[in-house]
């Protein structure tokens, strides 16, 4: 599905001095794949999702996906194949907007249309029961404004258009960072179960230690811009957050537990 080959990445400082994210990664994610990346700050998770979006360009390497050459592509003709749920949700919808205009928006992403033409009085249905599984009352509320909603009724909403398309891959740059523990959870199991009903391969940079393992079929770590851990199956399965964080040790890296993980 999506291929990275051999990327390279460097930043320079206003003095000069040159930080290199990534000399040569390679990776690739597979159709279905739900993947956990972690790492510590500078690892070069953040970066590693830019590029993908185009908001960044490599230094040198190749993107493709489903085996078009993507890697010169600008930004926004990525966008309507790549989807990105952000940690702040006003990142990912219009607060003036009202939820039943939100949606049409995403609805219509990739098509030309204004907004009065864009506004499916006939999608409303489709809306208010996409909107009804989350359990939140969104679905009686098409025409709030996003912004009087709280934070994870609007991360909710921004999960639901980020997909409500069928994106060929999904970003989700710690959508649930800024969320109580108990919305949080919420959101990770509606990640979980759109993300797998309709099998879209997902990126998902977490420093939550226990959703990375419990969600997804792959986990990954990122290191100085390489990936130094890669699990999946069983493997993936049977890992604890104290296994995971002995066998990020004897790597002997020289990162603290707090720098990486919240647990």
């Amino acid at each position: 599905m999506l291929k990275i080959n051999n990327l390279y990445k460097s930043f320079h400082s206003e003095l000069g001095n040159e930080k290199k994210v990534f000399r040569g990664l390679d990776f690739q994610l597979n159709h279905g794949d739900f993947v956990s990346v972690i790492g510590s700050n500078g690892a070069g998770k953040s970066t590693l999702l830019n590029i993908i979006m185009g908001n960044i360009e490599p230094d040198n390497g190749s993107l493709f996906i489903e085996d078009q050459d993507f890697t010169k592509l600008p930004n926004y003709k990525r966008n309507a194949f790549i989807s990105k749920v952000y940690q702040d949700p006003s990142l990912g919808t219009a607060p003036s907007m009202t939820i039943f205009e939100n949606l049409s928006m995403a609805d219509n992403k990739g098509k030309r249309f204004n907004l009065t033409l864009g506004l499916n009085k006939k999608r409303k249905k489709f809306y208010r029961d996409t909107l009804s599984q989350l359990g939140l009352g969104l679905e009686d509320q098409l025409d709030t404004e996003v912004g009087l909603l709280s934070g994870g009724q609007r991360q909710c909403l921004a999960l639901i258009m980020a997909t409500l398309n069928r994106p060929k891959m999904l970003l989700l740059d710690e959508h649930t960072a800024a969320l109580d523990p108990q919305t949080s959870k919420l959101i990770m199991e509606k990640t979980k179960t759109i993300v797998e009903h309709y099998k879209i391969p997902t990126l998902m940079i977490t420093h939550n230690l226990n959703d990375a393992i419990k969600y997804g079929n792959r986990l990954i770590m990122l290191h100085e811009g390489k990936i130094i851990l890669d699990f999946t199956g069983e493997e993936k399965n049977n890992l604890t957050p104290e296994k995971l964080l002995k066998i990020f040790h004897n790597k002997n890296t020289t990162i603290k537990d707090d720098e990486l993980f919240s647990l």
